[in-house]
């Protein structure tokens, strides 16, 4: 299972640049995957009668996964992302094939690696792989599902992802924080596994009602979330930028480490036609541009309803600017949840009681006629 990964050409050189390129300039992942593979209207029998698992286009349809990337790399991004959102323990297990998750994984790094390949030698611009690693449908902290069971299948993907020839691994969409750090746990010990390491990014999802589904704040998921060791931390999906912006800007003022955003096009409207996202691809680049210059962003993208359109005029915003510098000042604390806590001492006195009800209480009563403090 490691041979490949360990044979692969300048595959640690490629993770190597990627980390450089990040700390000195602002990189440009692509947008939405799901909506183009479906455009092409891929029958049942491409999905091996499993309707809507995406993955399997991996193996049967490689020319249609092949094609968006290419839409992508041909509007200049710097990195596309496998189609390997669920290939992942809660979503593949629903198809009831658990035991393709390395190969679905692996064949989805492959195809997007040959593609990276070949943009690279046609434009001598380096492109990346970023291996994605969605969040499943099952989530821990409310008992869906044990913790080391989906660590381990995360290991799994990830382990397929680097195989494949992944330069990255982008924890995305996480919802509940037990689930983000089974995936970045997983992701690490696949790294010690195959011997190598790359670049760990972390993108949280944050709802319209200011938290993450579970009920965490932002500030709660950077305490829980930067001490293991991720490379980067950022947002994506759920909303758009607009309702992103605040959460950038407490990440801005507290991460020790990069930033990126990866928004959806707007808040989705219900249309008799189905779901569309208004944001257009001249305000995308905007809000990426002022995210970039207000909060010194290091990975910009897009996530649903984004198009190549959308990604072509973003990196016509912030090719060439580099990443503000920022100057984080981070509040020591402790993380439940829901909230962060800093560690501050409170020098006024504090008082603490229990129930004192003479009246409802006779034990009470005779201890403080007795003066039995």
């Amino acid at each position: 299972m490691t041979t490949n990964a360990q044979e692969r050409p300048n595959a640690q050189e490629r993770a190597d640049a990627l980390r450089q390129a990040l700390a000195t300039r602002v990189v440009v992942a692509d947008g939405a995957m799901g909506t183009m593979l479906q455009a092409q209207d891929p029958t049942l029998e491409d999905f091996q009668q499993l309707e809507g698992c995406n993955e399997v286009l991996n193996v049967t349809r490689p020319d249609i996964v092949r094609s968006v990337h290419e839409a992508y790399f041909s509007v200049g991004v710097d990195c596309v992302e496998t189609n390997t959102f669920g290939a992942n323990y809660a979503a593949l297990a629903e198809y009831e094939i658990l035991d393709r998750t390395f190969e679905l994984s692996e064949s989805g790094a492959r195809i997007a690696r040959e593609v990276a390949d070949e943009f690279t030698a046609s434009t001598g611009q380096q492109r990346w792989v970023l291996g994605s690693m969605g969040p499943g449908t099952k989530l821990p902290t409310l008992g869906h599902i044990r913790y080391s069971t989906i660590r381990d299948a995360y290991q799994i993907n990830a382990e397929g992802l680097i195989t494949g020839g992944a330069d990255a691994l982008l924890v995305e969409t996480t919802q509940d924080l037990l689930q983000t750090k089974s995936s970045i746990i997983g992701a690490r010990r696949a790294m010690d596994a195959l011997g190598v390491s790359v670049p760990l990014i972390c993108s949280v999802t944050v709802e319209t009602t200011g938290t993450m589904l579970l009920g965490s704040e932002i500030g709660a998921a950077l305490t829980s979330l930067e001490p293991l060791g991720v490379d980067m931390i950022g947002l994506n999906c759920a909303t758009g930028p607009a309702e992103m912006s605040e959460h950038l800007r407490y990440l801005a003022r507290n991460a020790r480490i990069p930033i990126s955003c990866m928004p959806n096009a707007g808040l989705p409207v219900l249309t008799k036609d189905g779901a569309h996202y208004p944001l257009s691809a001249a305000e995308l680049a905007d809000a990426q541009e002022t995210f970039v210059r207000e909060y010194g962003l290091s990975l910009v993208g897009g996530c649903c309803g984004t198009t190549p359109e959308h990604l072509r005029q973003v990196v016509e915003r912030v090719r060439g600017l580099a990443p503000v510098a920022r100057d984080p000042r981070p509040e020591p604390g402790a993380s439940s949840l829901y909230q962060t806590v800093a560690f501050r001492q409170d020098l006024a006195f504090m008082a603490i009681g229990e129930r004192t009800n003479a009246n409802g209480s006779k034990k009470f009563r005779d201890a403080m006629l007795e003066a039995r403090w």
